[in-house]
């Protein structure tokens, strides 16, 4: 197959250009735990690689959302468009004065001095992506996992859920903690009493797991509220606050509903958590702990 044979990269919406202020402000001290940043192509190029074409999506347009919904804190997360080059994501957490943290991609040949570097700037962790082509191969888990364990990194997993059982016991063994995206990114239509549920809940209570509240549009095909979401994010707060984090998941990348307004994104909190205090947990305290703030 030629070049000019090879279909097109899905094209990822922009952002919405102007959210609207939730009912529910956040608390102050706020973080949002999961975000990208998609710079100037001429400037970060993408992974030849990779599984979408990103909009843009700048630093001002997403500090605007964050000054919307009151939030300060922000942890900025390797996307796969961008492979194992962090400097997108790195040049972001410069521009926060230390306000905010950053999740890496990176290979298992990474030595130490690179990884203190990266440490200095801001980064707590390494994602694996599963779901996305750019990401690092599961087979290097252990590895890097080893290598992050002095600088208290964690790893951050993109996965389908219903692999949690047969990875588990690999998680188990791992010398950092772990965090899973997306409440376990599997289909709502499952329930509480699926597979990816009843490992998630335990993991999460073992005390070295965490899981984020964020990306709902991902576990179900419908539209804004997600209906089936409510009751996951539910079950997780009930069984687990202590292990939960909250992200907005912005700009929203190679979802195939419409792109949400982030203000409504975050009005979904009010439904998932019912009191203040697990509420100031979720958003502040837990964040703070999480990525060594």
């Amino acid at each position: 197959m030629t070049d000019s044979d090879t279909p097109p990269l899905p094209q990822c919406a922009p952002p919405h250009p102007t959210p609207s202020t939730p009912q529910t402000l956040a608390p102050l001290g706020a973080w949002d735990c999961h975000a990208h940043i998609f710079g100037p192509v001429e400037r970060y190029p993408l992974h030849p690689t990779r599984s979408y074409d990103p909009a843009p999506a700048s630093l001002e347009a997403y500090r605007n959302m964050l000054s919307t919904l009151n939030i300060e804190h922000a942890v900025i997360v390797q996307p796969s468009i961008y492979g194992t080059d962090n400097r997108c994501t790195a040049d972001a957490l410069r521009s926060s004065d230390g306000a905010w943290r950053g999740v890496a991609v990176v290979d298992a040949g990474i030595s130490t001095h690179e990884l203190q570097n990266l440490h200095a700037l801001g980064f707590r962790g390494v994602r694996f992506n599963l779901l996305f082509m750019g990401g690092t191969a599961l087979d290097q888990l252990e590895t890097i996992a080893c290598k992050i364990a002095p600088l208290g990194w964690h790893v951050q997993l993109l996965l389908d859920g219903r692999e949690l059982p047969a990875l588990a016991p690999r998680l188990a063994r791992l010398p950092t903690p772990y965090v899973i995206d997306h409440m376990g990114h599997f289909p709502t239509i499952e329930g509480i009493a699926s597979a990816a549920m009843k490992q998630l809940l335990p993991l999460l209570e073992s005390g070295r797991c965490w899981a984020k509240l964020s990306g709902p549009y991902r576990l179900v095909p419908g539209e804004h509220p997600y209906p089936g979401t409510v009751d996951i994010a539910r079950a997780l707060v009930e069984r687990a606050p202590h292990r939960l984090v909250w992200g907005s998941d912005w700009p929203h990348p190679s979802i195939r509903q419409a792109v949400p307004d982030d203000g409504r994104l975050f009005e979904l909190l009010d439904a998932w958590v019912t009191d203040r205090e697990t509420r100031q947990r979720i958003l502040v305290d837990n964040p703070r702990e999480l990525y060594d703030a």
